[in-house]
């Protein structure tokens, strides 16, 4: 009976072609999970690096100080480790360093172990006209069903 937790970047669809996602745990200290668990966090302006040793981490990613911790508390845009299976960040790795494609994280949940899971999705920028043409399907689809509903 434990709430479901998702927070999502919206702008990562909207500002990047996804091209491969992947889902990754996330190493958290005992204040940050419990803000995660009451929602107080944000990914809207994040993004994924690899550090000189090869390991993933999430940059600018927010998560609210928790209201009952003390001296303990953690700093909020800490950068945190991602884990990935070798081979998977090998591959990201590449594809990073190769292609100049970038790691935007979609979202943050908690699973049904209790885990705090991100995924994460290999992604290329748009181009202006791109998002053009993305607004313009949008609107298009809410017309058709603002048309849909009125003849129901």
């Amino acid at each position: 009976m434990q709430n479901k937790i998702n927070i999502q970047n919206k702008k990562a669809r909207f500002l990047y072609e996804i091209l491969d996602k992947y889902t990754a745990g996330i190493v958290l200290t005992g204040t940050e999970i419990k803000s995660i668990r009451s929602s107080k966090a944000s990914i809207a302006e994040s993004f994924c690096e690899f550090n000189d040793r090869g390991e993933l981490f999430v940059i600018n990613m927010t998560i609210e100080e928790y209201a009952f911790g003390n001296y303990y508390n953690h700093r909020p845009k800490a950068e945190r480790k991602l884990l990935l299976n070798k081979r998977e960040l090998k591959k990201l790795q590449k594809e990073v360093q190769s292609t100049g494609l970038t790691i935007v994280p979609l979202r943050l949940f908690i699973n049904d172990r209790g885990f705090a899971k991100m995924d994460i999705a290999l992604a290329r920028g748009k181009k202006l006209f791109d998002k053009r043409e993305t607004i313009k399907d949008r609107d298009n689809k809410r017309n058709l069903d603002r048309i849909k509903k009125a003849y129901k």
